[in-house]
């Protein structure tokens, strides 16, 4: 897999974020080509990663093995026009745009495009992305999403993709929902007074070290909330008072009005 060219159309975070992966598990920079219009991204792209960048789509599309498109999906449409007669034809099309369904890609790109959907997270940015594809292509066009997209994290496959809509309101957004309730936690220890550096420091660590509790242990979530709730103690106490302010009820519609913007953004 280390001598595919991989080209990607968009040089943003989340591009950057699996550029960086690469290169970490050893994929040489010149079999990465990055596609940007602004030539300060480029540069810095270049500079950091000992990548090859160019300001044309087209000029990576032709060299790409495995074509990411790494753009708003509002943006995915002018993006990717004229692009589908410089494909390779055994070349992999991976799109990271939420609610841009495979249909609406094999209409810009043609029925042979070997489409390839994906829901990354932003937490590949540390390499601890939880990403999520669905393709009806080959098995070596998944196989190669795979090698790119666990360089910078973990990957599962779906089989249906109207499932992509539960995926991207579950783990594509997730990391927002965990970050506010560190912004809360951190602005309610400021008000029990707490210094600010402190109470950031507290609520951070206990978000990482939960989070690694829950990936590292053989226990369900609810299995370590009991573990760490002493009866009539102060988590008690929280949690009583949470669920009578329906925050559980509050996530879960959440999590549901995520899921349906997802499917109204296929629409």
């Amino acid at each position: 897999m280390q001598n595919l060219t991989i080209g990607f159309i968009g040089g943003g975070n989340m591009a950057e974020a699996l550029i960086a992966g690469l290169r970490r598990a050893g994929h040489a920079g010149e079999h990465i080509i990055v596609a940007d219009p602004q030539p300060a991204r480029r540069e810095f792209l270049t500079t950091s990663y000992q990548v090859i960048s160019v300001e044309d789509n087209v000029v990576a599309t032709k060299r790409a093995d495995l074509l990411v498109l790494a753009m708003k999906p509002q943006q995915m449409k002018a993006a990717v026009a004229g692009l589908n007669v410089h494909l390779k034809t055994d070349a992999s099309v991976i799109s990271i745009a939420a609610g841009v369904s495979t249909a609406a890609m094999h209409e810009w790109l043609g029925e042979a495009a070997n489409i390839v959907r994906v829901m990354p997270n932003t937490p590949a940015l540390v390499a601890a992305g939880m990403s999520v594809l669905f393709s009806d292509a080959g098995e070596i066009h998944k196989v190669r999403t795979e090698y790119l997209l666990n360089a910078c994290g973990e990957s599962v496959r779906v089989e249906r993709e109207g499932q992509m809509h539960a995926v991207t309101a579950l783990s594509g957004s997730g990391p927002a929902y965990f970050f506010l309730l560190a912004e809360v936690l951190q602005a309610t220890g400021e008000k029990l007074g707490l210094p600010a550096d402190l109470a950031a420091k507290l609520a951070a660590q206990t978000a990482l070290g939960a989070g690694k509790m829950l990936v590292e242990s053989d226990r369900t979530a609810a299995e370590l909330r009991h573990q760490v709730t002493s009866p009539g103690g102060t988590t008690q106490a929280a949690l009583d008072m949470m669920y009578e302010m329906g925050l559980p009820d509050a996530v879960r519609k959440g999590v549901i009005a995520a899921s349906k913007r997802s499917e109204e953004l296929a629409g």
